[in-house]
Order: C-alpha cells, then structure tokens, then sequence
C-alpha cells in the first residue's frame, strides 16, 4: 500500500504541470482526408469573441457548446473536426473532414463543411492559410510526378519522403488562386497515429515559418535608418577624435535624439526579431523530426527552409545586434561628449573663481582704503565731541588749558579708533576661517 500525499504540503501549480505535457495531443488522421489549417493573430479581446464565435459554431451544428476556453480543443461533429489551439500572440484552427477516395484533391477541402458564413466572421489578422490533401498509396505507385504538379498549379514543387520513405510529402509554399497554400501527403504504410503526428508537423512548420518571416518586413525598413544614424555618429565621432572645434551642447543634443529614435526602433523590434529567432527554433526542431530523405531532382523540406527561411532569419538577428551596438556607440560617445562639456564648464568655473579672486583683492585693498578713512572720520566726530565736553567744564570754572588738552587728545583719539579697527577686522577674519 502506498502512502497517502494528503498530510505533504503540495505545490498549487503541481496538477497543471503534470497537464502541460499533455495539453496539446498529436491528433489521429486516417486517409484519405482533407485538412485546412488556419492561424491568426489575434488579441485577449479577440481571444473572448473567437470563444464565443466557436460556442455559436456548435450551436449552429446542433451540439453542446463548451463552457469554459481550454488552450487545445478538438471536437468531432461527424463529417468535420475541428481542433483550436492558442498560442501566445496567434490562435490556430484546424479542419479535418474525410475525403472520397476517387475525388480529386483540393476540391472540396478542411472547411468545405463549415456552415455558411461562419468562417468569414472569424475574428483575427490571418498569417498562415492552408489545405492538405493526404492519399493512401499503401501497396501501390507512388502518383505520378505529372499528375501531382498539375494539382499545384505547375508551380515550383519541394517535396520530400520522411520517415525512411513511409511518406511523400510535396508542397510549393506559395499561395495559389483560392488564396490557399497547399501541401499533399502520400501515406504508404503510416499507421493513424504515425500519419497525424506527421501531418501535425508539416502543419507547425508552414505556421512557424510564416509567423518567423514577420519579423523580415520590419528589419528591412529598420535598416536604411540604421544606415543613416551611423554615418552620423560615424562624422560626430570622428570630429570628437580630431579635436575639431565643436558645438557640444548642439552635438550632444543630436545624439540624444539618435538615442531616442534607437530605443523607439527596439521597442518595436525587440519583441518580433526574439519571437523569430524562436519560431525559427521550432522549424528547425519540427524539419528535424521528420528525417527527410531526398527526392530527386527536388529540394526538401530542409533544405528549402536553410536556404530561404534561415538568411531571413539571420538578416533580423542582424539588424538587432546592429541596433543594440549602435545603442552603445551612442552612449559611449554621449559620454565623451558629457566629458568635454564638463570640463569646459570646469574651465569657466576656474576663471570665473580667478575673476572673483581678482575682485576680492581689489576690493580688500579698498576696503584698507575705506577703513583709514573710516578712522579719520571717527576720529574727528570723536574729537569734536571731546571738544563740546571741554568747552562746558571751562565754563564751569575748571581751569585748564583747553587747547593743549584738545591737542593732546587728537593722537590718542587716533590711536585708540584705529587699534579699535583693526581688533574688529581680526575678529571677523578668524570668524571667517572658522566657518
């Protein structure tokens, strides 16, 4: 008997990562059958109104409508499946019905019994948008290469036979005349499981593929105006390396609006070139699962995606790494920059102090002045006081000889108002050093 978990301290998120594994299921296909597989951007708002859009899909085919939004949800109506799966910034919708086994391909497809008008009001942006057509050839000829080009419009083909030759695939990558893209499975000996896991891939890959390549668009009207602010920084920098004479407050100000349009470019960049270099991880996953062999005379899956889909992918991863270097030669020139203005307010504080320095000298020394006169001053309103006092004790009946006192009086006046001064002008200048 097993313990029981009941008294362990469980963690909340532990049924749902048991779950993940198991949230998307590789769907079973048996052939003959026609699949059209769809994805959208799309938006949590869009997300709400494609629910409830699917709710309004089962009501309109007689059954029960799901309740709550799952992130995988595969239903069978009988003559149709259908399969939702939501991903982080697009919705995908497959439609599976069984095919007659002498109809031609492509002429009733995945959604041929969809009700009326239904998928027209789908809400979302399309990126991805086509039909598979997978034929049992088990035990016979492999069709005819004349009879399969003709069902892609005489486009170019890549096909390709993976598992060990259990399969043919052939596709053009392109879109045809109904707005579709188009892909064909030839099943030889793949049981159901085998034959949904692959047409499940080959599915992944043209979706993945597609929703890489929205970064390239982007990229390529990125680049010139990358192009631009380089040489600009280029010719700034170089002036700052010759020493040239320079404006720096209108250069610095032409490198923060560099800066400024660099960051606008990688908020709207950053996010699509990180979802490419991710998507593109998938195709390559996705393309190696499928161990291809060679067809002849034709490109595989592989390497059509190497020699097409990987330089897109490597000229986004580019121009990012371009954007972020050019993001750091902005800032290091924008320091040197600082620098420069720094010391130049440096040097104008210094001969703005050396200014001052000169003032204060001067007006030390007229200070001095105003101070030898200050005690002239005072000594005279002094003396002419001790004047008004002598004159009164005269007339008072002391005797004594007012001029000679008052001559007297007029050195030691002087004397004591001056050593007055100067005792007060040190008492403010140890002040001074104090503070």
């Amino acid at each position: 008997m097993h313990p029981s978990l009941g008294r362990l301290d469980l963690h909340p998120l532990r049924d749902e990562l048991y779950n993940e594994l198991h949230s998307r299921p590789f769907q079973v296909l048996s052939s003959p059958a026609r699949v059209t597989h769809i994805a959208l951007l799309t938006t949590p708002g869009r997300r709400r109104e494609q629910f409830r859009h699917l709710q309004h899909l089962h009501r309109l085919l007689g059954f029960e409508a799901p309740v709550h939004e799952v992130g995988c949800y595969e239903k069978d109506f009988g003559t149709l499946r259908i399969r939702r799966e939501m991903h982080l910034e697009f919705a995908s919708y497959t439609f599976t019905s069984q095919a007659d086994p002498d109809a031609d391909p492509f002429t009733s497809t995945g959604i041929t019994h969809l009700p009326k008008g239904w998928l027209e009001q789908l809400q979302g942006t399309v990126v991805a948008a086509f039909h598979l057509d997978v034929q049992q050839v088990a035990g016979g000829p492999d069709v005819d290469l004349a009879r399969v080009r003709p069902w892609f419009e005489d486009l170019r083909l890549v096909g390709s036979s993976p598992q060990e030759g259990a399969a043919r695939i052939w596709g053009t990558f392109r879109l045809h005349s109904d707005g579709f893209g188009r892909f064909m499975i030839l099943n030889h000996h793949m049981s159901d499981s085998q034959l949904g896991r692959l047409t499940q891939r080959v599915m992944e890959i043209e979706t993945y593929r597609l929703m890489a390549l929205l970064a390239l668009p982007l990229a390529r009207d990125i680049s010139p105006r990358l192009a631009d602010m380089d040489q600009t920084l280029a010719d700034i920098t170089q002036a700052l390396a010759d020493n040239a004479d320079v404006d720096e407050p209108a250069i610095l100000a032409r490198l923060t609006d560099i800066a400024a349009r660099i960051e606008a470019f990688r908020a709207r960049s950053t996010f699509r070139f990180t979802a490419t270099r991710a998507y593109h991880q998938l195709v390559l996953s996705r393309l190696a699962a499928l161990r291809e062999d060679e067809l002849s005379g034709h490109l595989t899956l592989t390497e059509f995606m190497t020699r097409r889909l990987t330089p897109a992918v490597e000229t986004c991863q580019s121009v990012g790494e371009r954007l972020e270097d050019l993001s750091r030669r902005v800032d290091r020139a924008s320091e040197m920059m600082r620098t420069r203005v720094e010391l130049a307010i440096q040097n104008q504080n210094r001969e703005l102090l050396s200014s001052m320095d000169r003032r204060s000298k001067i007006q030390l020394m007229m200070q001095h002045t105003v101070e030898g006169l200050s005690v002239v001053a005072i000594s005279y309103y002094l003396i002419g006081l001790l004047k008004l006092g002598l004159d009164a004790a005269h007339d008072n009946g002391w005797a004594f000889n007012k001029s000679l006192v008052l001559g007297i009086a007029i050195p030691v006046v002087l004397g004591g108002v001056f050593l007055g001064v100067r005792r007060i002008h040190h008492r403010f200048l140890r002040m001074a050093r104090h503070q």
